[in-house]
């Protein structure tokens, strides 16, 4: 199965691209406008105090922006930027060893923190908070314990689950923000800022339609700018007019919405199969052959946040407005409850 237009799945080429739409400085990140003032203060006054930024934690759904975020915060505090990800540290060791190699200021950023093992958190701490390593030496009676001095650093973590990261390792981040979707308005100005730095001829109508069916995620604008620009520059002579967008967006199979084919046979499945819910996010997954967390994280948020999908303690619902957006009646008496 290819790769979906919205995911979070790329090819290397995109992934390339993407590093280059990413804005570098917080002046010319777009959106995000309370986040973005109170960063600019914690910058300042770590700038003035020429100590690190405190250790930094963002959480919301993917493709809003964290990555770019824990890079600008290293630009704008003139440090080196280190990066992984929870499932990549596997051992203490690993930690060990990245953390030895961090020199003053500088930002370590951990994508998917919430992964984290528990015997490596538990060498986060000293580290988190005192700028301390401590390891043990030999095996047995002999055994013994030492500690090692950390040059002061930043850590930078993002999480799409934040209900999963531990009370110890959360309370352990002196910033903590939550990342939203994204209003139309900044939407169509990604999508303006992104094609003057590909060099596309983009309609201000056109971006407009782009933004439109964003999902209010930047990295969805990002992706169909790319492919709606290969559809222009094969019809159109690399003009994107408003048609333009609408019929390469058309043959995305992205709807008005910014819905694909998967998010709605995620509706069809509660709709059609289980009679609108309640029905448990395993058996939609098991339904449709996909990862339950990629259900989570990455299409039942927009679902919800449009109103089509309830979360209730026996299992997903769909609403009235899912029904009509797929041109199915809605039933007027309640549906018999679905066994789990």
């Amino acid at each position: 199965m290819g790769d979906r237009i919205i995911s979070g799945k790329t090819q290397d080429r995109d992934r390339t691209l993407d590093a280059d739409l990413r804005p570098k400085r917080l002046l010319d990140y777009i959106g995000q406008e309370r986040l973005k003032a109170n960063l600019h203060i914690f910058l300042e006054a770590a700038k003035a105090r020429s100590e690190p930024l405190d250790h930094v934690l963002f959480y919301g759904p993917p493709g809003l922006g964290k990555t770019t975020l824990a890079h600008i915060l290293a630009n704008e505090m003139g440090t080196s930027i280190k990066i992984t990800s929870g499932p990549a540290i596997e051992r203490p060791g690993d930690l060990a060893s990245i953390l030895t190699n961090l020199n003053k200021g500088d930002v370590l950023f951990i994508d998917e923190i919430h992964r984290l093992g528990k015997v490596v958190e538990e060498v986060l701490y000293p580290a988190m908070e005192d700028f301390a390593l401590d390891l043990i030496i030999g095996k047995g009676p002999s055994a013994r314990s030492i500690r090692l001095k950390l040059p002061r650093f930043t850590i930078v973590g993002a999480t799409t689950r934040l209900a999963l990261m531990t009370s110890p390792l959360r309370g352990r981040f002196g910033v903590v923000y939550r990342l939203d979707f994204y209003d139309a308005a900044a939407m169509e100005q990604i999508a303006a800022r992104s094609a003057r730095i590909l060099s596309v001829h983009l309609h201000p109508d056109a971006a407009q339609e782009i933004a439109r069916r964003s999902r209010g995620t930047p990295r969805v604008a990002n992706r169909l700018l790319r492919r709606v620009r290969d559809f222009a520059e094969v019809r159109a002579a690399g003009d994107i007019t408003l048609d333009v967008a609408r019929e390469a967006l058309a043959l995305l199979d992205v709807d008005d919405l910014g819905l694909d084919e998967v998010d709605r046979r995620v509706m069809r499945t509660i709709v059609e199969k289980f009679g609108g819910g309640p029905v448990g996010l395993e058996t939609i997954a098991a339904s449709i052959s996909e990862e339950s967390d990629t259900i989570m994280d990455v299409y039942e948020p927009y679902l919800l946040q449009l109103g089509f999908l309830d979360r209730t303690p026996r299992g997903r619902v769909a609403t009235r407005r899912a029904y009509e957006h797929l041109g199915i009646p809605y039933p007027e008496t309640p549906q018999q409850p679905t066994l789990l």
